[in-house]
Parts: structure tokens; C-alpha cells; sequence
């Protein structure tokens, strides 16, 4: 529909921006029978889910998100089936491979006990940190991944909470001793972007880990573009509109409706939205604080990554950087405003497990490491080296590289403020108080205007959660 025809139409509620979360909110307006459209910037959807041939043709690479255990683990994703859509999801052999300098590996399965082999002296005490919470996985996951409020399976969140509340470093001098899992663990929990002796670091390594075991670390056949395009499909199979290339500056020039949700980070929204909220509301949302940002190459390669470690073959993610020591280190300095020389590098290789991601014969490489917010240091020969470390031969594989720096991804992607792709720091403070303190967090001032990006609970991922919790807001304001 062109922008002249949906001028014409009044509508209950828009929605401005198309990634997981937007679309999210659209389809659950939709099914409740509300008319809704969807309004994005770029000329393709998506935001944090979309894919791309960054090097060479036939060579698909994902912008941002690549590996999806939350996609699998929400709610809203399970409420909805997205497969006559066009959505396969690919689960590798393992989760998560994490290699050390000697070629052994730690690896994360599905299995507990299979973990536990890969974990030396410290099996057991993994099983007793995680089973009794991988027991409890939907429970559990539905409450990490729902709205703020008093818990509905509270023995589990009690036992998670008891675990969760500290920082990852005291979580793991407390159960662990040797390298393998101490390792093992420290990845999963660098994916807070924190520095590791930071409060709730534990919390993330904690539900990386239950998802790895209770739902698996899939990839979606074709890349993420898959799961914004089967929502889209999905939505307009419900009525809903979808309209690409529509920068909104300002309430004015949007179409009627009942209500407005933002997929967009509080920054945007307190400038789009000058003259229809508070002035202290506004200052609220733009205070908000972005974290550092990443520094992320894709590859064509001439062949599989040559691992040292057999068992990183396994796994579409490898989590890189060794010892818990050397990971800490790097998360930490970048809050100083320092680059690592060995950075923690997340890396996928998702054509290992995806035919469709590169020509035959030939495959993909996708890493990327933190750093400084907004920082413009180039980090290549950095990941390279650490891919070069644990996959010696690596760097004669490259026929092709794209490179994307904190603000190439704010120009892909505006919601990722200098560089930052989590909407948001994700500390003790700032978890509970996305965007700022409300009752009802998806809410503001003006009772037309919601909020339903990553910086509102339960944050970042692909589950699709935040929108669905402000459009549950929406239907209640409605009637």
C-alpha cells in the first residue's frame, strides 16, 4: 500500500519500526481484530533480524542477529506457527563450542551429562548448578521472558534468583575450578556486554546456558531474514499492513490512530514525540544509557573453518577468548575506553549446518567482538587473530570480508546507538527500569503512545516479547 492510500485509512493502532519486537506487537494487535500497520525506515524489514549478501553474491550474511535460543524459548514465537510461513529452524549437534589453545574444547550440548564429559573435574558440579533450573525450563523462561511482575512459577525463580542476582566472576569461583567450564561459562555471560564482576552477568550465562539444554541454539534456514519475513507473511495473512521506507520525524505526519508503539530506542522517541509527552518524561528517556558497541566481520570462505578443536565442528556458535581470566579482562577494559588485543569474539558458522548461505563447495564466517561505545579502532586484524589461534589456516580461506563498525551498524540499524545492539545497558539498574519507572514499563504519560523496543523488558533478543507485552498494554487501554 502506497503512503498516499494509508494517509487515507484511520487505524486502531501503527506501529513504527519493523524489527522482531514491532512485528511482534503488530501481529498480536491483529489477532485481537485490531487494525494495525507497520511503518520502517529502511527499504528492507527487520531491524536487528535481516540478511544480507555483504561480500560476494550467493554469499548471505546476517547484519546482526545469527543464532536464535530465545527465538525458540518465547512465548510468542511458540504461540504462532511461522513454518507454513516460510520459517525451518536448524538445530546444529551441539549449541556452543569453546575452544582452548591445546585443541580440547568445552561444549555445550543438549545434553547435561555429555556437557559434563567436556568439563573435566568440574561435571559434576554443572550438573548440580543446572539441572534442577533446566528441570524447570518453561516455567522459568516464560517468567525471565515476561512482563514485571509478581512470579507465577515462583519455586523456580527462586532457585534462579538465588544463582542470578550475582556477577558471573562469583558464580564461577563458587562452582568452579577448572579452565574448561570456568571458560565455558564466561562466554555465555559475555553476552551482557558487562564487564564480569558486574551484578546479573550471572543471570545471562545462567539462561544462555538452561536455553542451550531445555530448547537448543538454532539457526533459521536462509537466515534471519526468514523470521521477519514469515511474521510479515503471518501478519498480512491477518490484515495487518507493512510499509518500508517511511522515516517518521514527527507524530504529524502519520496516519490516524487510536495508539502508536515504538519499536525504536527512548532517544528517538523523545525527539519524535516533542510536544506530546512531558518534559521530564522526554529528559527521562534521554538519559537513558547505551552501552559499548561491536565491531563485526562476515567472510566468504573457500572452505570450512579449520578448527584445532574437532568438536568446534559441531556447533554453529564458538565462543572465543579461552580462559575465564582473558574474557574478563577484554569485557572489562572496553568500559574503559580500551581496545583488547585478544578480544572475546562470538563467531557463527552457520553454512557448516545451512546449505543456502553460500555457493556449493564454499561457506560463510560471522564474528564479531565488543567495544568502546561508538569507537571507530578497526578490530580485523584483532578477530583474525584470534580465529588464526584457534583455526590455524584461517586467513587463507578468506576470499571476501565485510566489515561493519559501531556506526555502520547505527546507519543499518538506527535503534543501535553507537554500536550498541542490546537497546540499552543491561545492569542491575537498567533491567529494572526500561525505559524509565513505571508501573506498566511499555506505557508513557500520553495514554495514545507506547513503547515496545529492547529497551523495555524484558530486553534484548529475538523473542519477539517486548512487543507482545505492549500490545497486551494496547488491548487493555483499547477495550
Amino acid at each position: 500500500m502506497s503512503r498516499d492510500l494509508l494517509a487515507l485509512k484511520e487505524y486502531d493502532a501503527l506501529v513504527i519500526g519493523s524489527g522482531p519486537n514491532g512485528l511482534a506487537a503488530a501481529i498480536t494487535l491483529a489477532q485481537a481484530g485490531r487494525s494495525v500497520a507497520v511503518l520502517e525506515a529502511q527499504a528492507t524489514f527487520g531491524g536487528g533480524a535481516r540478511t544480507l549478501e555483504l561480500t560476494l553474491p550467493g554469499y548471505r550474511h546476517d547484519i546482526c542477529s545469527a543464532i536464535h535460543p530465545l527465538g525458540v524459548a518465547s512465548p510468542f514465537f511458540r504461540g504462532i506457527n511461522l513454518q507454513p510461513y516460510g520459517l525451518e529452524w536448524i538445530h546444529p549437534p551441539a549449541p556452543l563450542a569453546h575452544p582452548f589453545d591445546d585443541g580440547t574444547a568445552a561444549v555445550l550440548e543438549r545434553s547435561l551429562e555429555a556437557t559434563g564429559l567436556t568439563l573435566g573435574a568440574d561435571a559434576r558440579a554443572y550438573l548440580q548448578l543446572m539441572e534442577p533450573l533446566v528441570r524447570r525450563a518453561d516455567g522459568l523462561l516464560a517468567e525471565v521472558l515476561g512482563p514485571p511482575r509478581l512470579p507465577r512459577s515462583p519455586v523456580a525463580m527462586a532457585l534462579f534468583g538465588l544463582r542470578a542476582i550475582r556477577s558471573a566472576e562469583g558464580l564461577i569461583d563458587s562452582w568452579f575450578k577448572g579452565r574448561a567450564a570456568r571458560g565455558l561459562f564466561a562466554g555465555m555471560a559475555a553476552h551482557s556486554i558487562l564487564p564480569l564482576e558486574q551484578l546479573m552477568t550471572a543471570a545471562v550465562g545462567l539462561l544462555l546456558g538452561i536455553t542451550g539444554h531445555a530448547v537448543g541454539w538454532p539457526l533459521p534456514r536462509g537466515g534471519s531474514q526468514a523470521i521477519t519475513d514469515a511474521l510479515i507473511a503471518y501478519l498480512r495473512s491477518r490484515g495487518g499492513e507493512v510499509l518500508a521506507n517511511w522515516r517518521v520525524e514527527s507524530l504529524d505526519e502519520l496516519p490516524p490512530a487510536r495508539a502508536i508503539l515504538f519499536d525504536l530506542v527512548p532517544r528517538h522517541v523523545a525527539r519524535i514525540c516533542a510536544g506530546h509527552l512531558p518534559a521530564s518524561y522526554r529528559r527521562t528517556l534521554e538519559r537513558f544509557r547505551h552501552g559499548p558497541g561491536v565491531f563485526k566481520l562476515d567472510w566468504a570462505l573457500d572452505g570450512p573453518i579449520p578448527w584445532k578443536a574437532e568438536a568446534c565442528r559441531r556447533a554453529a556458535t564458538v565462543h572465543l577468548g579461552s580462559t575465564f581470566e582473558e574474557i574478563a579482562f577484554g569485557e572489562r577494559v572496553i568500559w574503559k575506553g580500551e581496545h583488547p588485543l585478544r578480544p572475546y569474539v562470538l563467531v557463527a558458522q552457520q553454512s557448516l549446518f545451512d546449505p543456502t548461505r553460500a555457493p556449493e563447495g564454499k561457506h560463510t564466517g560471522w564474528a564479531y567482538c565488543h567495544v568502546p561505545h561508538g569507537s571507530t579502532v578497526s578490530m580485523v586484524d584483532a578477530i583474525e587473530g584470534q580465529m588464526e589461534r584457534f583455526a590455524p589456516g584461517f586467513r587463507e580461506l578468506i576470499k571476501a570480508r565485510s566489515i561493519l563498525r559501531p556506526a555502520d551498524f547505527e546507519r543499518h540499524n538506527a535503534n543501535y546507538i553507537g554500536g550498541d545492539i542490546t537497546g540499552g545497558v543491561m545492569d542491575l539498574w537498567q533491567a529494572f527500569t526500561r525505559p524509565a519507572v513505571r508501573l506498566v514499563p511499555y506505557t508513557t504519560p500520553n495514554p495514545r503512545l507506547y513503547l515496545c523496543s529492547s529497551s523495555t523488558p524484558p530486553g534484548a533478543g529475538v523473542h519477539g516479547m517486548c512487543g507482545y507485552h505492549a500490545a497486551q498494554a494496547v488491548l487493555r487501554h483499547l477495550g
